[in-house]
C-alpha cells in the first residue's frame, strides 16, 4: 500500500532514513520509492552511498524513476560497486529506463575491469538496441568470462544484425558453458537463414536439456521444414521438458508426417507433454485423428481435455473451410 507522503512529518521519515538499523532505513527508502518527486535525488544519492549493500540496492532501484542527467550518472557509478546485488540493481533500473543517452554511457564503461560489472552493462544496453553496441557485443563474444558473453550474446538477439550469426553458431557448437550454448541456440531465432540449421539440429542433440529445450523453442518458431525428422527424434528425447517445445514446433510444421509420435504422445505420463499433443495435432488439421482425440477426451487431466477439445474443433474448422474452398473451385 503506498503511503501519502504529504502526511509524513519530514523530520520523522529523515529519522528513519539515518536509522542505525539497516532494515528501517531500508523500508524508508522503499517507501520514499512510491513517489516520483525529482526533490528526493540527492537523498536518494546520499542513500545510494549508505554502507549496507541492501540500502544502496534499494536507492538504485527508486531511481529507476527518474530520467535526470544526475540519476543516470549515480546509477552508471553504481554499476562498479563492490556488492552484486547494487550492481544487478543499478543496471535493472538503466535497463528499465530505456533512454538512448544512458546507453552511451553504458557503452563508455565496457573496458571496466570487473566482469560482474561488464555483464551487467551488456545486460543494461540489451533493450536499449543501440547499432554502437554491436562491435563491443560482438567482440564480448570471446571474453573469457561465461556471463559476459552470455549477456553479450542478448544484445546481438536484440540488435537482430545477421552479421554475428557465424559467430553465435560456432558458440552453439563449441562454448563449454550451458548457458552461453542455450543463449546462442535461443538468439539464432532472429533469422530464417538456412545457415542456422545446422547449428540449431547441435543444439537438438546438446548433452545439456537446458539447451535441447531451447534448441526446439527456437526451431517452433522459425518453422523450419528442413528439421522436421530432428524435431521428431525430440520427441523421444529424456526429458519431457523437450518433448513439450518439440510437439509444439511439429504443430507449427503442420506436416502430417509428425501425426504418429503426437499420436504416441497422447498417452504420455506427463499430462503437459499430453496436452501439447494435442495442440500439435489441431494444428496439424487431419481429420484422420479425430477418433484419438475423441478416445483422449476423457483424459484424466481437465487441461489436457480442454486442449483436445480445441484440437477436434480446429480440425472441424479446418475440414469445412478445406470443403468451401474445393466446391468454389470446382464451381470456378
Amino acid at each position: 500500500m503506498s503511503i501519502d507522503f504529504n502526511d509524513l512529518e519530514l523530520d520523522e521519515l529523515q529519522y528513519r532514513l539515518l536509522n542505525q538499523d539497516s532494515e528501517v532505513r531500508r523500508i524508508a527508502v522503499l517507501e520514499l520509492s512510491d513517489f516520483a518527486d525529482e526533490s528526493h535525488i540527492p537523498l536518494l544519492i546520499t542513500l545510494s552511498h549508505d554502507n549496507i549493500p541492501q540500502v544502496r540496492a534499494e536507492a538504485a532501484r527508486a531511481l529507476e524513476v527518474f530520467e535526470t542527467e544526475t540519476s543516470i550518472a549515480r546509477l552508471i557509478e553504481l554499476l562498479s560497486d563492490d556488492d552484486s546485488q547494487v550492481i544487478h540493481a543499478a543496471a535493472q533500473s538503466l535497463q528499465n529506463l530505456k533512454l538512448s543517452r544512458s546507453g552511451y554511457l553504458l557503452l563508455a564503461k565496457l573496458d571496466h575491469h570487473n566482469p560482474s560489472v561488464v555483464a551487467a552493462l551488456f545486460s543494461a544496453l540489451r533493450e536499449l538496441r543501440l547499432p554502437e553496441s554491436f562491435t563491443p557485443a560482438l567482440t564480448a563474444l570471446s571474453h573469457q568470462n561465461a556471463h559476459v558473453r552470455k549477456e553479450a550474446i542478448g544484445v546481438l538477439g536484440y540488435l537482430k544484425n545477421p552479421d554475428a550469426l557465424p559467430e553465435l553458431i560456432q558458440l552453439v557448437v563449441t562454448d563449454p558453458d550451458t548457458e552461453v550454448r542455450r543463449s546462442a541456440v535461443g538468439s539464432l531465432g532472429f533469422s530464417d537463414d538456412a545457415k542456422i540449421i545446422p547449428a540449431l539440429l547441435q543444439g537438438l542433440v546438446d548433452d545439456s536439456w537446458l539447451v535441447r529445450e531451447e534448441a526446439a523453442t527456437t526451431l517452433g518458431k522459425l518453422k523450419l521444414l528442413p528439421t522436421l525428422s530432428a524435431l521428431v527424434d525430440a520427441m523421444y528425447d529424456d526429458y519431457w521438458q523437450v518433448q513439450i517445445r518439440a510437439a509444439r514446433a511439429l504443430g507449427r510444421l503442420k506436416q502430417s508426417a509428425a501425426i504418429p509420435v503426437l499420436l504416441k504422445a497422447l498417452q504420455h505420463i506427463i499430462s503437459n507433454v499430453r496436452k501439447e499433443a494435442a495442440l500439435a495435432l489441431g494444428e496439424i488439421g487431419d481429420p484422420m485423428v479425430l477418433a484419438d482425440l475423441e478416445a483422449a477426451s476423457h483424459d484424466s487431466d481437465p487441461d489436457v481435455r480442454k486442449s483436445v477439445r480445441l484440437a477436434i474443433a480446429q480440425i472441424n474448422i479446418h475440414q469445412v473451410t478445406t470443403e468451401t474452398n474445393s466446391g468454389i473451385n470446382a464451381e470456378t
